[in-house]
């Protein structure tokens, strides 16, 4: 019954576009002060945010509680993105970037199921995705929360379809998918640099 009851809020809460972590739990992430915490945590926090309650959020995954007590606050932005800041900047005074500039990023992309589709340290890849931010040369759920960030910030953002890859996915001709058309999307982000485009 509990595990049909938690199928049944996990299914409507990704369709929506709210829960789109792995519920393994077995991704770690060093928070800003030092505490470790988890994607379970990340999954918890957002759910109970979306729902408003902390019943449901039991159902569907049980935090240690040690790492409950380390939750970040999840910030949700007008256009649906999801995101925890999972590290801030060593600098006092860190750049933010402006549409236009130039900037350097690492990532790992993730599906709901917490399969990893691409990032900047995958066999073959340089080590990080240089692009101009508000150009339209990334998914516009990645350029919005890069917009958001500070250099030396790291951030995990769950992007909604229409963030991201929207009813077309990423599919080739023969009808098989990397990403399946209307696939909410998770990326760690980590903000390189950020520079003033040359003249």
């Amino acid at each position: 019954m509990v595990t049909s009851i938690a199928t049944f809020f996990l299914f409507v809460l990704c369709s929506a576009g709210a829960a789109a972590f792995s519920l393994s739990g077995s991704e770690k992430v060093i928070n800003s002060d030092g505490a470790i915490g988890s994607r379970r945590v990340f999954l918890s926090t957002s759910i109970a945010t979306v729902v408003g309650g902390t019943l449901i959020a039991g159902i569907v995954s049980h935090p240690q509680p040690s790492y409950a007590a380390t939750a970040k606050e999840i910030i949700t932005t007008t256009s649906g993105i999801k995101y925890a800041i999972t590290k801030e900047p060593a600098n006092k005074n860190p750049a933010a970037p402006v549409n236009g500039y130039i900037v350097a990023i690492d990532y790992t992309g993730y599906l709901a199921n917490g399969q990893i589709f691409d990032a900047t340290h995958a066999e073959g890849k340089s080590a990080t995705l240089s692009f101009k931010l508000g150009a339209g040369s990334v998914i516009p759920g990645l350029d919005e929360i890069v917009s958001r960030m500070v250099v030396g910030q790291k951030v995990q953002a769950i992007v909604p379809p229409e963030l991201a890859y929207g009813e077309k996915g990423v599919c080739l001709d023969d009808g098989e998918c990397l990403i399946k058309p209307r696939s909410t999307l998770v990326y760690d982000v980590f903000l390189k640099k950020s520079s003033i485009p040359p003249p």
